[in-house]
C-alpha cells in the first residue's frame, strides 16, 4: 500500500485504486505424449539424469528431426477445446538464442505461422472491482515448440550441471491477449487451462514438475486510458497461487514507482518465494531479436481435412458443456455442477451413478458429501475410489426409497462397503436388522405408547412447544431399535398428536 508520513492512508487507497493492472500470460503446457517433439527419446519425467537422449537430442552431426504426430494432434485438440482458428498450414522456426541446456544452441518453434489462432477460454472469477462475474480471455495463439533441458545448480557454488532429459519435450505455449485485470481472474484462468488440458488427456498439468507453467506479463494504467503500460515480464510461475501473490505484489510495485516519480523499465523479473518479492532478472529490450527462420530440416506442418475431421469427432466432452449439462438435465445447482466437473473422472462418474437413479441431486450430495470425504482422507482421486458406480447407486436407492436411513447408509453401511466393496448394499442392511420398519400399523401402536407414557408432555406440545417433537421421535425410535422409519414416525406423530 501507498502510504508514507505525508499521504494518509484513505488517499493512497484512492491513488491505487485509480490504477488497473494489464495481465497477459504465456502459458508453457507440456504434451504427455511417450516420446519427443522431434525424436524417439522417451519424454518421461523423473528419470535419471542424461538417460532419455539419444543422436537428436544431443545434437549430434548428421541427425534430422522428424515431427511427432501425436504432438501435433495434441495441439490441434486444445484449439479446438478452445475454440481457436486451426492453422492446416503451419511453419516450424529456428528461434536463435543462447539456450545452455539446448545442446544445438538454438529452439525450435513458431513464429508467424503456429498451429492455432485466436481462441479463449471462459472463466467466472471476481474482477478488479471485486465483483464475481464471467469473462471470455481471448487467445492471440497457440504454437507448438520443444523445451529446454534443465540447468541445475544444487551442490555447488560455482559449477552448472546440465540435464537434458527434458530437451526436445513437445510443448504447446499458448499466448493470451492482455486481457486480465486481476490476479483473481489470472488465477482462474490458469486453472481453466489445466482443467483443459486435463480433460482432452493431452497433459497432467502438474505444475510443481513443471507440466504446466507461466510467463506472466504485467502493465498498469490509469483507468479509462486504453494505452498499455511498460509491460514487465515475471517468468517461470510454477504456481497459481504464487502467480497471484507476484501480480498483487508487482502491481504495487509499479504503482509506488510511477506515484514517485520513477520511472518503469521494460525488464524480466523473478519471484521470490520466501518474501513474496519479485526481483530484477535483465533489462529487456523493446524488442528480443531471435532471428527466427524457417527451420530447413522440416517442411511445412500440412493437416489434411480428413485428419481434422477425426480429431473433432474424437473430442471430449468439455468442462463449461457438462457444467451446463449438469445443470439443465440433471436439474443439480451450479455449484454442483462446478464441484463435479472439476475432473473429466468425477464428472463420468457421476453421470454413471446418475445412469442407475434419478435422484439425481442426492447422488450429487454423496459424492460432493461421503465420497469427497473418503478420497480427501486416502489423498486419492475418483479413480481410486473401491466402489463401482452401480454399487453407490444401489446404496443410494435403499435410503431414497426408505428401505434404510440416510444415517444408516452414510454411517454404517458406506463403511463397510468401502471395506469390502464386493458385497452388497442390501445385504448388509438385512443381516443387521438395518432396514427399517415401514409398516404403518405397528409404528402407529408404538406411537402412541409413547404418547401415552408422556401425558404431560403431550399436553405442554399442544399448548406450544412445538419442539418436543424431536423428543417423540427419538422415544419411538428407540422403542423399535432404531428400525422405524423416520419420515412415516414424524407423519403419524403429527397426524396423532
Amino acid at each position: 500500500m501507498i502510504e508514507t508520513e505525508r499521504i494518509p492512508a484513505e488517499i493512497a487507497s484512492e491513488i491505487v485504486a485509480s490504477y488497473e493492472a494489464v495481465i497477459g500470460l504465456e502459458v508453457h503446457c507440456q504434451l504427455q505424449t511417450k516420446s519427443k517433439l522431434f525424436t524417439q527419446d522417451l519424454n518421461q519425467f523423473g528419470t535419471e539424469p542424461n538417460t532419455n537422449v539419444g543422436p537428436i537430442t544431443l545434437a549430434l552431426p548428421g541427425t534430422l528431426p522428424k515431427v511427432n504426430k501425436k504432438a501435433v494432434e495434441y495441439a490441434i485438440r486444445m484449439g479446438l477445446a478452445s475454440g481457436c482458428t486451426i492453422n492446416q498450414y503451419s511453419i516450424f522456426d529456428r528461434k536463435n538464442y543462447f539456450y545452455p541446456d539446448l545442446p544445438k544452441g538454438y529452439q525450435i518453434s513458431q513464429d508467424k505461422h503456429p498451429i492455432c489462432l485466436q481462441g479463449g477460454v471462459p472463466i467466472t472469477a471476481k474482477g478488479a472491482d471485486g465483483v464475481v462475474g464471467d469473462r471470455f480471455i481471448r487467445f492471440h495463439h497457440i504454437h507448438l515448440e520443444e523445451d529446454a533441458g534443465k540447468s541445475v545448480h544444487e551442490g555447488s557454488d560455482v559449477d552448472t550441471f546440465l540435464d537434458y532429459n527434458r530437451a526436445g519435450t513437445p510443448l504447446i505455449e499458448m499466448v493470451s491477449e492482455p486481457d486480465l485485470r486481476s490476479a483473481e481472474e489470472t488465477g482462474a484462468f490458469v486453472t481453466e487451462i489445466r482443467r483443459l488440458v486435463r480433460y482432452l488427456g493431452i497433459s497432467d498439468g502438474n505444475m510443481e514438475e513443471g507440466s504446466l507453467r507461466a510467463d506472466v506479463n504485467v502493465s498498469i494504467r490509469k483507468k479509462g486510458v486504453q494505452t498499455l503500460g511498460t509491460k514487465v515480464e515475471i517468468k517461470n510461475m510454477n504456481s497459481i497461487r504464487n502467480m497471484m501473490k507476484a501480480i498483487l505484489f508487482e502491481t504495487q510495485r509499479q504503482i509506488e514507482t510511477l506515484e514517485s516519480g520513477g520511472t518503469l523499465v521494460q525488464e524480466t523479473r523473478m519471484f521470490n518465494v520466501e518474501n513474496g518479492e519479485t526481483y530484477s532478472m535483465r533489462v529487456k529490450e523493446t524488442m528480443n531479436d531471435y532471428r527466427y527462420f524457417p527451420d530447413p530440416d522440416l517442411t511445412p506442418l500440412v493437416v489434411s481435412d480428413e485428419w481434422l475431421a477425426e480429431i473433432k469427432a474424437t473430442m471430449p466432452a468439455l468442462p463449461h458443456e457438462l457444467r451446463e449439462k449438469f445443470v439443465n438435465q440433471y436439474g443439480i445447482p451450479a455449484y454442483d455442477a462446478a464441484v463435479l466437473t472439476d475432473s473429466r473422472e468425477m464428472a463420468e462418474y457421476f453421470e454413471s451413478v446418475c445412469a442407475q437413479t434419478n435422484a439425481y441431486k442426492t447422488v450429487s450430495n454423496w459424492l460432493m458429501g461421503p465420497v469427497k470425504s473418503f478420497l480427501n482422507e486416502q489423498d486419492g482421486d475418483i479413480e481410486k475410489f473401491p466402489l463401482t458406480p452401480e454399487k453407490l447407486a444401489e446404496l443410494i436407492t435403499l435410503s431414497e426409497t426408505g428401505v434404510v436411513s440416510h444415517t444408516t447408509a452414510a454411517q454404517k453401511i458406506f463403511p463397510l462397503l468401502l471395506e469390502s466393496p464386493g458385497l452388497s448394499a442390501k445385504e448388509l442392511a438385512v443381516s443387521n436388522n438395518w432396514v427399517q420398519n415401514s409398516n404403518t400399523n405397528e409404528l402407529e401402536s408404538l406411537v402412541k405408547e409413547v404418547l401415552e407414557a408422556m401425558p404431560d408432555k403431550v399436553a405442554a406440545y399442544k399448548k406450544g412447544k412445538k419442539g418436543l417433537m424431536g423428543l417423540f421421535v427419538g422415544q419411538v425410535m428407540q422403542k423399535s431399535n432404531g428400525s422405524a422409519d423416520p419420515k412415516m414416525v414424524n407423519q403419524l406423530l403429527a397426524k396423532l398428536l
